[in-house]
């Protein structure tokens, strides 16, 4: 029989051999990605933007071989999936912390956030100086009335974009203004296509035939990429088929949508697609989009192939209101497979992150998926938002 001594011994002994092995494992394992990473970067997609900044299809926006690092805080990677909102002209005290101490991986802008070019500059200088680079910076801008930065542009409406074959060259001539302004994320373009009288979003929608849709969602989407500008794609799986908007209360979209106005903007390089919050009870009966496993991880990542980064629209629309809470609407769409959850209500943000970290604590599968969206938000980072690896 061992005494206590000895048996402490071996297990100390044990403990050292398991961390030798495990550090070997993962020299490998780094060593693999590196050569994996050097083939892949080897081809280059011809659409990509010219800005110094990695390019691809499907949503690849992001250096090939970056995975989730299980040594970082949790806490920072849970607060990598958060968007928060502040009100007024200057980064307010509480979100400046948020930012220093990885609460948050991005910040949206409306229109009381900006007061004029040189304060916009400002404030998208502390808000990088806050995060130490890291954090987006997002703007809804489509063109026409729909457009935070006013300044900016596009000032054509979606319809007269695609009418006028201007799609890809206004959002390049935006992007290059907002990028200047410090804005890294547009979230634009609609691909959207209206499908029922009194559609919602018809008022900005490209066009009424998907095929046309298609080819301009795909152009706008390759002009914020050539001005150094990440685009979103939304609102998927797609609203055309909706005359409520979320914003305003439920709405449900009868039938299966056109994806392709989707697939287009994905093939032409989108590093991100909004996930809208209607029901399709021919793709899930029970869970708006947003919250659907079977509409984020089906459609969108199997079926379409998009490997980049899944937003929420706003999670204080009247339609996730009406289902949860913020912070549990935030904890569903995590679940589902979305990486960037957007609250745009006062004190949201903190909640969600609470929630999210509470949650990760717990769960070891929910943990996993907070590290796999993570990794694809500081891929997104490292892209657009001036983090380097």
């Amino acid at each position: 029989m061992r005494t206590p001594e000895e048996r402490r011994a071996e297990r100390a002994a044990k403990r050292r051999r398991a961390v030798r092995r495990r550090r070997a494992l993962l020299g490998a394992a780094a060593l693999v990605a590196l050569v994996s990473g050097a083939a892949v970067g080897a081809s280059r997609d011809d659409d990509a933007p010219r800005t110094g900044r990695p390019g691809g299809t499907g949503g690849g926006d992001a250096p090939p071989g970056t995975r989730a690092d299980p040594r970082e805080p949790l806490q920072r990677a849970v607060g990598r999936l958060v968007v928060l909102r502040f009100a007024g002209t200057e980064l307010p005290a509480y979100a400046r912390r948020a930012l220093r101490e990885g609460r948050a991986g991005g910040v949206i802008l409306f229109g009381d956030n900006l007061a004029g070019p040189a304060q916009l500059r400002r404030l998208t200088h502390d808000i990088r100086a806050a995060s130490g680079g890291r954090a987006l910076v997002l703007a809804d801008q489509e063109g026409g009335d729909v457009r935070i930065v006013r300044w900016a542009g596009p000032e054509r409406a979606a319809a007269a974009q695609a009418a006028a074959g201007a799609a890809r060259a206004d959002a390049r001539a935006a992007a290059r203004r907002l990028r200047a302004a410090g804005v890294t994320v547009a979230l634009a373009p609609v691909a959207d296509v209206p499908t029922v009288p009194g559609s919602a979003l018809a008022s900005r929608a490209f066009a009424d035939e998907p095929g046309a849709a298609a080819r301009a969602v795909a152009a706008a989407v390759r002009g914020w990429r050539e001005g150094g500008v990440a685009p979103t794609v939304k609102h998927f799986p797609g609203l055309g088929g909706a005359t409520v908007n979320t914003d305003d209360g439920p709405a449900d979209v009868a039938g299966t949508p056109d994806l392709g106005p989707f697939r287009a903007g994905i093939e032409a390089g989108a590093p991100l697609v909004m996930v809208g919050h209607a029901r399709y009870p021919a793709l899930d009966p029970r869970r708006i989009a947003s919250q659907s496993e079977a509409i984020v991880e089906g459609r969108l990542r199997r079926e379409l192939g998009f490997r980049g980064v899944a937003v929420t629209d706003s999670l204080e629309a009247a339609a996730v209101a009406r289902r949860a809470p913020v912070d549990l609407a935030a904890e569903r769409s995590v679940r589902a497979g979305v990486d960037l959850a957007l609250t745009t209500g006062a004190g949201s943000a903190i909640r969600v992150y609470r929630r999210l970290l509470a949650t990760a604590r717990r769960s070891e599968a929910f943990r996993a998926r907070v590290r796999e969206s993570s990794a694809r938000v500081q891929r997104l980072q490292r892209a657009y938002a001036g983090e380097r690896p």
